[in-house]
């Protein structure tokens, strides 16, 4: 009796939570109920994409002139924020990307970064090698990339909304602290030696994008070879977790427009299933 009885509160726990998943194919949700004045609403950002990818609704426009405040992952608006970068993107304990690779591997690094990036590898030889993909983007895009963020904060400035960070610099750059950099620096090897993969994945990714199908493409990004798999917990779970109380305390405060990227909405564990089982009405805008 005792089984059974356990049994079918397992049963009624997981239809629940899957209960929570977004069922809807929407990058755009409004934020509602749990005391709040008026509704908060969250976006799915992707950070980098090519000019043609490139859209921001009017349904956006319309919905981030009903809010106060924009709050991004971090405060891209700071002006302090290229000296933050400056103090946190390099390896802890003097460790240097030489003593991470082989003598071979470092200088087929250095070559790629030479031919595509038009930079060697010498000054940032001390950098954290995820802070490396950044400039390689540029390379698997194949075009001069947008950011959707900065397009955000432009879009703020106009309506004169503050922007403000859900975190900090410093925390998410902690973050690449806690992957080993050995790890790190096999991952940016295999970025650039399988650029036709990596390319392919992310004309996958931005297709997913744009159709708004915010599910299949949380799924996609566990599974990319390219940073994500086996750090799932660390650079997705664990940060949407902790956003929760921030987005509740910020949303109490004003009507606020988020803006995150698409990954961390999907799933059990992103963050508006979480919103959700907090007593939250998220639902999609069209």
């Amino acid at each position: 009796m005792n089984r059974v009885l356990m049994l079918l509160v397992f049963c009624v726990l997981s239809t629940t939570s899957r209960a929570q998943v977004p069922a809807e194919n929407s990058l755009l949700w409004e934020i509602s109920g749990r005391g709040l004045a008026k509704p908060s609403y969250l976006f799915g950002t992707i950070h980098l994409i090519c000019p043609t990818d490139f859209s921001l609704s009017d349904s956006l426009k319309s919905t981030m002139s009903r809010t106060q405040q924009v709050a991004l992952e971090m405060d891209m608006d700071d002006p302090g924020m290229m000296a933050g970068m400056m103090k946190t993107m390099n390896m802890a304990a003097g460790n240097e990307l030489k003593k991470l690779v082989t003598e071979q591997e470092y200088q087929r690094l250095d070559r790629f970064f030479k031919d595509s990036v038009h930079v060697g590898l010498a000054m940032f030889e001390r950098a954290k090698p995820f802070v490396l993909m950044g400039p390689l983007f540029n390379t698997v895009l194949d075009c001069q990339p947008q950011s959707y963020e900065m397009a955000l904060v432009e879009l703020a400035g106009k309506q004169k909304s503050e922007v403000i960070g859900i975190e900090t610099l410093e925390e998410q750059m902690a973050i690449f602290d806690t992957i080993p950099y050995k790890d790190q620096a096999k991952m940016l090897l295999n970025l650039i030696d399988s650029l036709p993969s990596a390319r392919k994945e992310f004309r996958s990714l931005i297709a997913l994008y744009k159709a708004q199908n915010i599910n299949e493409l949380y799924g996609m990004t566990l599974k990319s070879e390219f940073g994500m798999e086996g750090n799932e917990e660390v650079m997705l779970f664990a940060r949407n977790q902790k956003w929760i109380p921030r987005i509740r305390r910020i949303a109490s405060a004003k009507p606020t427009f988020f803006a995150v990227g698409a990954a961390h909405l999907g799933g059990e564990k992103g963050v508006i299933a979480l919103l959700r089982k907090e007593g939250f009405t998220v639902r999609a805008v069209k």
